[in-house]
């Protein structure tokens, strides 16, 4: 018989040793893991295993007769712990009901909204409004998440108003003393490869390439 759970959400972690069930929040995904419920029928597998492993011990010594009794017993037991699929019908007696109880037990720590029918954990439940926060948001959260993106905004803006930068943007083109023609900005000409050391003028300080005649600066005579 198929499980039916109270909330589409849950995964179930049973194991031939027992039982156990995580259910998960509609909302936040955040799961609650049920109480370990033992199987009898594995405990039960483990004192017919114990048995057999001494019948075999035994058997040994005694010429065989016992041991095929051994191997027996483990057969049995390897029904016992066969997984999922394979269950024994033991296995899946005990299991409807240990979800039961799994089920019963997790239904304390999840709330069913009346209005869109998801079951949410503590975390995403109005007990003022008695919704899920999904439905019936928190005042108090939205009000504290609306100042903070209020305050990404105005910072924003403020940023995007505040003149940074106040020096001035050149852009100059230095010519070649010997071939006349766009230097780069290296220290060797694009074009004929010819030096472009900087000589300073010496009467303002701002430099010019070799063979200027006249600063560029304050037209200073410099050639």
């Amino acid at each position: 018989m198929a499980l039916q759970p109270f909330t589409s959400n849950f995964e179930d972690n049973s194991t031939e040793a027992g039982f156990q069930f995580t259910f998960y929040c509609d909302l936040c995904r955040e799961g609650y893991k049920t109480r370990f419920i033992e199987c009898k029928s594995y405990k039960k597998g483990r004192f017919f295993r114990g048995l057999g492993q001494l019948a075999s011990a035994a058997g040994s010594m005694t010429g065989g007769r016992l041991g095929n009794l051994g191997y027996g017993l483990d057969r049995g037991s390897d029904v016992i712990s066969e997984r999922f699929q394979g269950m024994s019908p033991e296995w899946h007696k005990e299991h409807e009901p240990a979800f039961e109880l799994g089920q019963n037990e997790a239904k304390g720590h999840f709330k069913r909204c009346p209005r869109c029918k998801k079951y949410v954990c503590d975390n995403d439940w109005n007990e003022e409004a008695g919704l899920c926060i999904e439905e019936a948001p928190r005042e108090s959260t939205e009000v504290a998440a609306a100042r903070a993106e209020k305050m990404v905004e105005d910072i924003k803006a403020k940023a995007s108003s505040t003149q940074v930068f106040t020096g001035t943007i050149e852009q100059r083109t230095t010519l070649c003393p010997k071939c006349n023609k766009p230097a780069g900005e290296g220290k060797f000409c694009n074009n004929c490869g010819a030096p472009l050391s900087v000589t300073k003028c010496p009467q303002c300080g701002a430099g010019f390439a070799p063979g200027t005649r006249f600063c560029g600066e304050c037209g200073f005579k410099v050639g």
